[in-house]
């Protein structure tokens, strides 16, 4: 049974509210974390509480139990000189910038002449997310995993 310090694997589908899949596990490995370790997003890891192998269910996850509400503050405009080294900067453009909390990905939404709009929010933040998912294997955590707060796969280096 999922509990804390359990090692989860699952398949899943994640799609938006118009029913387009946004991610898949279809086609690889299913994904495999260290349940109660902050390894998913809340609301799907407080659906996987209490279940078990074999189980499979649909859940709907608000932003504020997935990636939070969209934060207008961090949608910028700057200009383009802030992006030297780069021929050109085009919408959908994703970097990684240095910012208060640490290093941050950006993606460049507009281009208006010397000016560019980028936001700093999750690409999932202010979505509903819509999980099917399927619950492959459950095992207890070896000491290390916890200690880690993470699932090591046999090749693991730190």
């Amino acid at each position: 049974m999922i509990g804390k310090n359990a090692v989860v694997s699952i398949n899943y589908t994640l799609t938006n509210d118009a029913g387009e899949v946004m991610d898949t596990s279809e086609g690889r490995e299913p994904l495999t974390y260290l349940h109660g370790a902050n390894n998913l997003i809340p609301g799907l890891e407080k659906e996987m509480e209490g279940k078990s192998t074999g189980q499979s269910f649909k859940v709907t996850i608000p932003p504020s139990e997935a990636y939070g509400e969209s934060n207008p503050e961090l949608v910028q405009t700057l200009s383009k000189d802030m992006f030297k080294g780069v021929d050109k900067v085009e919408p959908g453009m994703g970097f990684t910038a240095q910012g208060p909390q640490g290093e941050q990905h950006i993606v460049v939404t507009a281009v208006d002449g010397d000016q560019v709009t980028i936001d700093a929010n999750h690409p999932m933040a202010g979505k509903t997310l819509h999980f099917a998912v399927e619950i492959v294997n459950v095992r207890d955590a070896s000491e290390e995993e916890i200690e880690h707060g993470h699932v090591h796969d046999g090749s693991h280096d730190h």
